[in-house]
């Protein structure tokens, strides 16, 4: 063999061991960010239902009309499946119990809080707290693995294999206790652009 054959071999070589290595990299790093998002997604359909449960509760104790709209939203947002833990969405499920989420989170704005028991006001304000901070770790993990996803390399070689892509999961964040301004959940939803 002669010495420029060499060094093409060696270097075609080279190129496919560093291409093999990247991609090695890159599988690991999807493999992790889909188990992210699932325990993600397992951590916000805790705390969804932990909301409707205190909110059957809330319900139990306030006014007539208020406790029926209260309990018609939490029946309805326990009628519609939470998140499945493989990421898959079955005929739109995911958009519907977003909605059904929204109707309850207007449903307990509607609530005096202060004449509420104050354990119960308290447990309800953790529950509410709950469903942000579980909601925003599982689009930010929803994020992280679009991001990786969407190199070019990365959907070329299909490496991200036979793994649904995740999607976000939006319901409205309730206005903290006092405030002037009611739950924004009558906002139009803005595509996350990627």
């Amino acid at each position: 063999m002669t010495a420029p054959a060499t060094l093409l071999l060696a270097a075609v070589v080279l190129v496919v061991a560093a291409l093999t290595l990247w991609c090695l990299t890159r599988v690991r790093r999807l493999h992790r960010l889909h188990a992210r998002t699932d325990a993600a997604r397992a951590g916000l359909a805790v705390a969804l239902d932990r909301r409707v449960t205190v909110a059957r509760r809330v319900a139990a104790v306030v006014a007539p009309p208020v406790a029926e709209r209260l309990r018609r939203a939490a029946d309805a947002a326990t009628a519609v499946p939470a998140p499945a833990p493989d990421g898959r969405d079955p005929a739109g499920v995911r958009e519907e119990r977003e909605v059904c989420e929204n109707a309850l989170t207007r449903a307990l704005a509607a609530v005096d809080r202060a004449g509420l028991d104050p354990r119960l006001a308290a447990g309800l304000a953790d529950a509410e707290v709950f469903v942000v901070l579980a909601r925003r770790v599982h689009n930010d993990a929803v994020r992280d693995t679009r991001v990786l996803r969407s190199r070019r390399l990365v959907r070329w070689f299909h490496l991200h294999g036979t793994a649904p892509e995740p999607v976000y999961f939006e319901v409205a964040d309730p206005e903290p206790a006092g405030s002037p301004v009611g739950s924004d959940v009558e906002s139009i939803r803005h595509p996350t652009a990627m």
